[in-house]
């Protein structure tokens, strides 16, 4: 799990590698990933958008971004956290993604990015 805090609010990722749904002979490699968001601060805030920088090992980058979350754009109390699991295909079996949140502070309106931390996306088969 790799964990990173930015301005009171601490995002924590793990990953693991789906076979069962990779077709590695056809270069699809399929990934589950689970977000933790956890408010630290003393203020309300609202995760408003994100934005993914996704790396396969083959060189190819590219860029997810979009409102919310699976569909959300939760509000997260001050000492409470926002959970949720999503997925991500590689044409590889290494990669890894990082990227950001643009929050709100409810109180004043004020936008700050949140680092979602760089993890790595590795096939089982390859830890060996």
């Amino acid at each position: 799990m790799t964990t990173e805090i930015t301005d009171g609010v601490k995002v924590s990722v793990e990953s693991i590698y789906q076979p069962e749904y990779s077709d590695p002979a056809n270069r699809h490699f399929m990934f589950a990933y689970w977000v933790t968001i956890q408010n630290l601060s003393y203020y309300r805030v609202q995760l408003l958008s994100r934005q993914w920088h996704i790396f396969d090992s083959n060189g190819t980058r590219r860029i997810v971004e979009g409102e919310g979350v699976v569909g959300l754009q939760p509000i997260i109390e001050p000492g409470s956290c926002h959970e949720y699991a999503s997925g991500c295909n590689l044409q590889t079996d290494i990669g890894s993604m990082m990227g950001f949140y643009e929050m709100k502070r409810i109180a004043d309106d004020g936008h700050f990015r949140v680092s979602i931390p760089e993890f790595y996306l590795i096939a089982t088969f390859r830890l060996n």
